[in-house]
């Protein structure tokens, strides 16, 4: 029932703007796209923004439930604003970039939640440490410079430790909270 719902709403929006019925490909389009952290340290609120991720999806919008998604995110190349924050942050008691210089997402199953809300089931690896995910996320269509892009929008909260993420000092949440959340603002652009 479900499925019959979200192909009769979709249709027309499909019709109107020439969305292939089909499964493609989609890359993460840079210009546009942004995957920031948040965190807090003591009571201060932190920003940082995971910079050169590198997204391929493969996504049917009218079958969504198989979904073909990964991400690759190079450590080092985090923006903060702080050059000291981010010495910390790439240190072998925290992201330890030199062993683990990326981090990455992979999903092969979604579920349709809402007519563009999608949830994601797969895979978060940081610091060689695996575990399942379950990404929420929105899904939006529209076009730029005559082009389809697809707009997929997120948040979800990670337990740091979980994936090594605080080492020694860094192990104690007192300071810095176990919680850090990821906020997802990409574009992504048929290939």
């Amino acid at each position: 029932m479900q499925k019959l719902f979200y192909r009769a709403a979709l249709a027309p929006l499909l019709l109107l703007i020439g969305l292939p019925a089909q499964a493609a490909t989609w890359v993460l389009d840079p210009t546009d796209s942004h995957v920031i952290f948040r965190y807090t340290f003591g009571s201060d609120p932190y920003e940082g923004e995971f910079k050169n991720v590198e997204a391929i999806f493969e996504i049917d919008p009218l079958s969504p439930g198989t979904c073909n998604f990964s991400v690759t995110i190079p450590i080092g190349d985090i923006s903060i604003e702080s050059p000291e924050v981010l010495d910390y942050l790439l240190d072998f008691e925290l992201f330890d970039v030199d062993q683990f210089p990326t981090a990455s997402f992979k999903a092969e199953k979604c579920s349709l939640q809402s007519l563009n809300s999608f949830v994601s089931e797969g895979t978060l690896t940081i610091r060689d440490q695996t575990h399942p995910l379950s990404f929420p996320f929105k899904l939006d269509v529209g076009t730029s410079g005559g082009k389809l892009r697809f707009h997929l929008t997120s948040e979800v909260t990670i337990q740091r430790l979980e994936y090594g993420v605080g080492q020694g000092y860094w192990a104690n949440t007192a300071e810095v909270p176990n919680e850090v959340v990821i906020g997802i603002d990409v574009y992504a652009v048929s290939k």
